[in-house]
């Protein structure tokens, strides 16, 4: 038994959790051996790997990041890519090869398996929005990181008597925001579910104001549309209009607009925080290294038993199989029910 791994898009606590948990089942179950792919798919691409034996991989649990390395390869836009990949597995004489990614990893991971290739997937994004899973691993670190910065971000605001605007990271799904400002207490919730308009923020700011609050924390999805007049239309607001390899823009600054916004039109002093990488580094929280661990070592046992298209899954308590086709119909947003136990803090 012979596996590759490989972690693609953007890096998360926990990843190296999965990598530890691959290479321990592999090894020590099953006699096999592991080899890691560097940087993603271009890892693939170029047949660039490294050995992962016992060595390669102790001590790395607690340790944020990859030590793999990872990118936003798209091998479907690469030339000649699917071939490529073929002449890597045959190369190497892999039984399978484990992905290690979101939507976009992930994608590319089903498409190569119909298009009969031995694959494996493993859900990891800190947006939590993979369809077919309960949790992704990095979520948990991602809010806890969130909460704790909300926390501290109160004290200033209420000495200084300001609003705050948090901005946190989420491109279609708001589960950082939700979860964190619940935790950390908001005032107000902007997420890419539910549209919003200038008014009302301005409106539950002004009535907490005049309760007696002078001071206020708004937290904001980078994913959440930008209403830009009274006729309901909405815009992401992007750093960059240059697609990566999958077609997206890269968000951020939302925060700044609505900051700009509230001062102007309520007269409170107002700041913004954009949370940005932090949110995606340091140390794993003990839920993601243990939920990544569990993904690791059914991954392996996934390989070794030749269940290919098949992805990780937290279910309740349990960790099991899915589709990786079921996974990838559609992104998992924040149900209703969650935001208006939310809303019910707004003000």
């Amino acid at each position: 038994m012979k596996v590759g791994i490989l972690t693609g898009g953007g890096d998360c606590p926990g990843l190296n959790a999965v990598i530890r948990a691959i290479v321990r089942r592999t090894i020590s179950k099953y006699g096999g051996e592991v080899i890691g792919f560097r940087y993603g798919w271009a890892g693939v691409l170029k047949n660039d790997h490294r050995p992962l034996g016992l060595d390669e991989v102790s001590g790395i649990l607690p340790r944020g990041g990859t030590i793999l390395g990872t990118s936003r390869t798209n091998v479907y836009k690469e030339k000649n890519g699917v071939d490529r990949v073929k002449e890597t597995l045959s190369e190497l004489n892999l039984n399978g090869i484990v992905a290690v990614g979101g939507e976009d990893t992930l994608g590319v991971a089903l498409h190569l398996w119909q298009d009969g290739f031995p694959l494996v997937g493993v859900p990891k994004t800190i947006d939590n929005d993979i369809n077919g899973t309960d949790f992704t691993f990095g979520f948990d670190t991602a809010v806890h990181i969130a909460t704790e910065a909300i926390d501290r971000l109160h004290t200033t605001a209420e000495s200084h008597n300001r609003v705050v605007v948090v901005e946190v990271m989420g491109r279609g799904a708001g589960w950082i925001a939700v979860k964190s400002g619940i935790a950390g207490g908001a005032d107000l919730i902007l997420i890419p579910e539910v549209p919003f308009t200038i008014d009302e923020v301005c409106e539950v700011i002004q009535k907490r104001h005049a309760r007696g609050k002078n001071f206020s924390i708004v937290v904001v999805s980078e994913g959440a549309e930008y209403p830009t007049n009274d006729d309901d239309e909405a815009e992401l607001v992007v750093q960059s209009k240059v697609t990566d390899a999958f077609g997206h823009v890269r968000l951020g600054g939302i925060g700044n607009r609505i900051a700009k916004v509230i001062e102007e039109r309520t007269g409170y002093e107002t700041r913004v925080t954009v949370l940005g990488y932090t949110q995606r580094g340091g140390t794993p929280t003990a839920f993601d290294r243990v939920l990544g661990t569990r993904f690791g070592v059914l991954a392996a046992d996934l390989i070794h038993a030749g269940q290919f298209g098949k992805m990780t899954s937290l279910q309740g308590d349990k960790v099991i199989p899915v589709e990786m086709a079921h996974a990838m119909e559609c992104i998992k947003r924040v149900d209703s029910e969650l935001y208006e136990v939310a809303r019910t803090f707004f003000g």
